[in-house]
């Protein structure tokens, strides 16, 4: 998942919310350095990334990325998913997307001072370009992979892998549908200490 959907799945606890993002920005041993409802959210997010790898239906969606693509398939998925949670938003929360996000932004602002650089590089950047909210456009979600494959060591054009996930939409819809459903109750289980 990707940063949409781990700040969904966290719940409505804000600050757990912003562990949620800042799993993807944040990496290592956690040791007290973030606040504790913060922590609380990022260690959830990670375990619901190690769940997510071993669904059966994710192991399915990634044969479809022909080789070189199945090496990155799971980046294209997480933001074609996060795509797909855009468009669909509320049959997920009840608040409707650009509230809920600008919201997500205000509290974000107030963890500001002590955010690593590349989230804080979120935090300034977002609320101007309507980062979370702007995934409900299908046509810039080349443009977000792409960013995300100059990341590397060596630029990768992910957008190049969007095609195939156009080729594919009923199995990539049906699959986000069987996720989102297992992702949603297993962060439920972690927020309410049954698992």
């Amino acid at each position: 998942m990707n940063f949409l959907a781990h700040i969904l799945l966290s719940g409505s606890e804000p600050d757990i919310q912003v562990g949620g993002l800042l799993g993807d920005f944040i990496k290592g041993p956690l040791k007290g350095q973030c606040p504790s409802k913060v922590e609380q959210g990022i260690r959830l997010h990670r375990h619901l990334d190690a769940y997510m790898d071993e669904l059966p239906v994710m192991g399915e969606l990634l044969t479809l990325f022909p080789k070189p693509w199945r090496r990155y398939g799971g980046i294209v998925i997480d933001v074609g998913f996060d795509h797909l949670l855009a468009r669909d938003w509320q049959r997920f929360h009840q608040q409707e997307l650009k509230p809920f996000c600008q919201a997500f932004y205000t509290h974000l602002e107030t963890h500001r001072d002590w955010l690593p650089e590349n989230a804080r590089h979120f935090c300034d950047r977002a609320p101007a370009i309507g980062w979370l909210e702007g995934y409900v456009d299908a046509e810039i979600i080349p443009a977000v992979l792409n960013r995300v494959g100059e990341r590397f060591r060596t630029p990768i054009p992910l957008a190049d892998a969007w095609p195939i996930v156009a080729r594919h939409q009923a199995d990539f819809e049906y699959g986000f549908g069987e996720i989102m459903m297992a992702l949603t109750q297993r962060a439920e289980e972690r927020l309410n200490g049954s698992i």
